[in-house]
């Protein structure tokens, strides 16, 4: 799940990149452009909405090339992108 919102005080957009608590095991982290491909940098954390998740503040406009890392070196891409190729999930930002 991707979702964009606005936060209230400082106007920034922030992209938070979500997966069912259930459908991972172990730690999981987004990857991508906007961190340099370095995993660990955005660990997704358990949430008591029965979500784990992640977020990133984004430009406007901007496109994110990303992609899922679990244990074990298991990468794996999010059904919900604007776009999956061979190169992993593509959103970009509409605000």
């Amino acid at each position: 799940m991707l979702r964009l919102a606005r936060d209230r005080k400082t106007d920034a957009l922030r992209l938070t990149f979500a997966l069912p608590a259930d459908a991972v095991t172990g730690k999981v982290s987004v990857v991508g452009d906007f961190n340099n491909w370095t995993p660990c940098t955005h660990v997704l954390r358990r949430r008591s909405n029965g979500t784990v998740s992640a977020a990133v503040t984004v430009r406007p406009g901007s496109t994110l090339r990303f992609r899922y890392l679990g244990e074990h070196g298991h990468w794996f891409d999010d059904p919900d992108a604007d776009h999956i190729d061979e190169h992993g999930s593509v959103v970009t930002v509409r605000a």
